[in-house]
């Protein structure tokens, strides 16, 4: 399958890199980003400053979209019309307006369709699935869902980084967990109906900024008891095999004096409490979906980074489940018992616990055969998820 890539961002080259380890199923043959350095990173042999030559000349039997939230539409629109197959990157937009206009203008294009909402392709997913599918909890009742985003996660990308903007970007619980409640919806096997929400930017703010701090971590006299300091998080990602994320979406440079430099002049050696960032650090959703299900979810930037952590309340039993093991309790026997998947993990930096890789070999395979059922997140299940965020914000 001949693949191009709209976006060679972290997301488009994560992608890229399982095309180039297995060229016995795919080929990336052009990329288009206007970064000389990144379309350089994905090793494809065509490159264009802008996407707009695949729709002008089809190249490629179908083309990755990974471009940032509020560029998805134009291009995936446009792609569509041309005839490729498209995988889209979420959120495919942040408006219900724009949602529905690509929705529908991919459904007339009538071209095969997925959207990364990678969570539905991990191995830990399809577990917890088949346990729901099985009966043993007996009747569904009720799901609660924690996504732990991180500490320092949630400075480095929703502080500083390309998501801290609502205007930019899109709402964080679009921007972040729309993969969240697409996947409650997925294992429940229910649609989400009703919402209602509370959530709101509650620590990142000038006013909570401490006495004495400066401007830019590196110039501030308190920066040794910041949990948010740029020294703290980004020198330890400089090692000698190489930079890795996050550090890498800081600088090009891979020595310590390149850094400095960047958190000099760039935005990610700011001061967290500078205001210049709007996303809610915290947000709760509690729905209700078909079949009189409740559910419960909630966003929370003041944790560790770790897995997502999952409850699902039934009649018969309950099951809980952390990204890395799932505990199943059922009542009528009064037994418990532990399926252990070891680190698979939930989290973009792990690889979303193989999500990422299975939904590329998915969406090849597809394209591959024609037989769109290996995807399992088309135009129908993602505009639920979508609407249902809408709908909190």
């Amino acid at each position: 399958v001949r693949v191009a890539l709209v976006g060679a961002g972290n997301r488009g080259l994560t992608y890229a890199d399982w095309i180039a380890a297995h060229p016995e199923h795919a080929e990336l043959v052009a990329v288009a980003d206007p970064r000389p350095a990144a379309r350089a990173a994905s090793g494809a042999p065509l490159e264009y400053a802008d996407w707009r030559p695949l729709a002008e000349h089809r190249i490629a039997d179908a083309v990755i979209v990974a471009t940032q939230d509020r560029d998805h539409v134009e291009p995936v629109l446009a792609l569509a019309r041309a005839g490729y197959a498209i995988l889209a990157e979420k959120p495919l937009a942040p408006t219900e307006e724009e949602t529905r206009r690509l929705v529908e203008g991919v459904r007339a294009a009538g071209v095969l369709f997925a959207v990364c909402h990678v969570m539905r392709y991990t191995p830990y997913t399809d577990l917890v699935k088949s346990i729901v599918n099985s009966g043993v909890l007996g009747e569904l009742v009720s799901l609660e869902h924690l996504e732990p985003v991180g500490w320092w996660h949630y400075a480095h990308s929703y502080v500083r980084g390309p998501w801290h903007s609502e205007r930019d970007s899109s709402p964080m619980l679009l921007a972040k967990s729309c993969h969240d409640l697409d996947w409650i919806s997925y294992v429940l096997g229910a649609r989400i109906e009703e919402v209602a929400s509370f959530g709101g930017l509650k620590h990142f703010r000038p006013q909570n900024k401490p006495a004495g701090a400066g401007e830019r971590c590196l110039d501030c006299a308190v920066e040794a008891d910041c949990p948010y300091s740029a020294l703290k998080l980004y020198p330890p990602t400089l090692r000698e095999q190489g930079p890795v994320w996050p550090v890498t979406h800081v600088t090009e440079a891979t020595d310590e004096a390149g850094l400095h430099e960047a958190l000099r002049t760039g935005p990610y050696g700011a001061c967290v409490y500078a205001g210049g960032n709007d996303v809610v650090d915290h947000q709760v959703v509690a729905m209700r979906l078909t079949g009189s299900v409740t559910a419960t979810f909630q966003m929370m930037a003041f944790t560790e980074q770790t897995h997502r952590q999952t409850r699902i309340f039934g009649s018969h039993g309950w099951l809980s489940g952390d990204g890395e093991r799932i505990t199943v309790q059922d009542f009528r026997t009064g037994h418990s018992r532990v399926h252990e998947l070891g680190a698979s993990g939930s989290n973009a930096a792990e690889g979303h616990g193989g999500g990422d890789t299975a939904l590329v070999e998915a969406f090849v395979r597809a394209v591959a055969t024609g037989d769109p059922g290996a995807i399992r997140s088309g135009t129908d299940a993602s505009l639920g998820s979508h609407l249902a965020a809408f709908a909190a914000e």
